[in-house]
């Protein structure tokens, strides 16, 4: 009989969005009964300072992001958790390092969704995150083995039009990556931060806007990048259109804790 894991989940960023994956584990868990369902672990702290300002700000900012992050799954790592799952796209920014000071395993949510992607056959995909994970190409850059990258690293063309780093490593998988203008990416964080965070079930008309765009750049998918956009949907009704990187965290946590998924 194989030991099943113990899932950990560093949660609390933000609050709501940890509930949303919780609740995304229990629906997608082949179980029966208590007794079939993951051990589960969750650390909601809400204190992490802000990723995308921490990464966009300073050294010491960032460093303090980090640090925050690597005591909380350190606590988890210590409590006994065999897996560890952070349903925060923007943290992914330190997931490589976050893995080198840790004894078990974390899921890499951004290379697990890219994955995913080329899996499907899609090919032009569109990113819907936060300024942090956009600016940083979090998503573009998931095929690599990662270093640290700092945002003065992201522009190796001089005088061309920038190209984040991500999206050169999406474009290496065979993915076109496509970003929204500074308007659109406007509206995306004003319905994370002015909206969903705040309580609040998101603006179906703003989202229209960015889903308007999307179609028209010839996107075949969109990639929800932000776990309060996963609540979004949550919230919604969105077509398979749209791949929910919570939804393939949540997947990938229970098939490496042990078990089966359930069919939706």
């Amino acid at each position: 009989m194989h030991q099943e894991g113990i899932l950990g989940v560093l949660g609390g960023m933000g609050p709501q969005a940890t509930n949303t994956f919780y609740q995304r584990i229990i629906d997608r868990t082949q179980a029966e009964s208590d007794q079939e369902h993951l051990r589960v672990l969750i650390w909601s702290d809400a204190k992490i300072p802000d990723r995308t300002a921490g990464i966009l700000g300073t050294p010491d900012q960032a460093e303090a992001v980090y640090q925050h992050l690597l005591a909380d799954a350190k606590l988890l790592e210590r409590a006994g958790c065999t897996v560890l799952a952070i349903p925060c796209n923007t943290s992914h920014y330190f997931a490589d390092r976050l893995q080198g000071e840790l004894h078990i395993p974390l899921i890499h949510m951004i290379r697990e969704t890219v994955s995913a992607i080329r899996a499907m056959g899609k090919t032009t995909v569109g990113i819907l995150a936060t300024d942090g994970t956009v600016r940083t190409g979090i998503y573009q850059r998931a095929q690599e083995t990662v270093r640290e990258i700092k945002l003065g690293d992201i522009d190796p063309n001089p005088g061309q039009p920038r190209k984040s780093f991500s999206q050169q490593a999406l474009e290496a998988a065979g993915l076109t990556p496509v970003t929204l203008p500074a308007q659109l990416q406007r509206v995306v964080m004003s319905i994370i931060y002015d909206e969903i965070k705040k309580g609040e079930t998101g603006s179906r008309e703003k989202f229209g806007e960015i889903d308007a765009y999307l179609r028209q750049a010839g996107c075949d998918c969109a990639i929800l990048g932000c776990t309060e956009l996963s609540v979004y949907r949550s919230l919604h009704s969105l077509p398979p259109y749209y791949i929910d990187a919570m939804e393939i965290l949540a997947e990938q946590a229970i098939l490496r804790c042990g078990k089966a998924l359930r069919n939706v």
